[in-house]
């Protein structure tokens, strides 16, 4: 296909550069333990330090596929289908989200929220980023809020976050894979003295599963 129609697919959301798509279980969060086909995109320039997929950075690295394609694949498998990346709203996700919906499956995503929000989501997981913040739309939408905990700092940037998120967001704080034999017992003393937040895990990591 021609170089600079597939550059136009790809802005238009008609084609995505898929790093990979996979069936597994959700690890993290709100729907930990659910059955669920991940949609993984290239793209992200928010560039967190600590990401375990910067492979997934470099959209030039991953094939742009065509979306209904993609959506061919998923929904084979699972009726929810979680949206990561790299960093998904990078790329128009409506599109995507449309072909999924007319499935009749879940759409979920899991954003740092740092770019437009586009597309129809079932669930919508915030895990915003200092680098770049989230745009106001995202933080009012967010059905949860999951703020990853590196160091001490990150308490007092989760609550500037919680401030921002609506009443029925749930909040979440999750150690940073790395440090988390220092982290957990800090967040889990956290949790304790201020409630409205929930610990959560990469159950997935402990499974030894994608």
């Amino acid at each position: 296909m021609d170089k600079k129609l597939v550059e136009t697919l790809v802005n238009q959301g008609k084609m995505l550069p898929l790093m990979e798509e996979f069936y597994t279980i959700q690890g993290e969060g709100f729907h930990k333990g659910t059955a669920a086909y991940f949609i993984r995109v290239g793209g992200c320039d928010v560039g967190c330090h600590w990401c375990d997929v910067k492979e997934s950075w470099d959209a030039e690295k991953h094939p742009p596929t065509v979306t209904e394609k993609i959506v061919e694949n998923a929904t084979k498998y699972s009726d929810t289908i979680v949206v990561t990346g790299g960093e998904p709203l990078t790329w128009n996700m409506s599109p995507l989200t449309t072909m999924l919906k007319q499935k009749g499956v879940q759409t979920h995503i899991e954003t740092s929220g740092a770019y437009e929000l586009t597309g129809e989501w079932d669930w919508i997981c915030l895990s915003p980023k200092k680098l770049k913040l989230p745009t106001e739309e995202v933080y009012q939408k967010a059905n949860e809020l999951k703020v990853i905990v590196y160091n001490n700092n990150d308490f007092k940037f989760a609550e500037e976050q919680a401030a921002k998120v609506s009443g029925n967001c749930v909040l979440y704080l999750q150690p940073e894979w790395s440090v988390r034999e220092k982290v957990i017992p800090k967040i889990v003393d956290y949790v304790m003295r201020n409630p409205k937040w929930k610990v959560s895990l990469q159950t997935h990591k402990y499974l030894n599963i994608p």
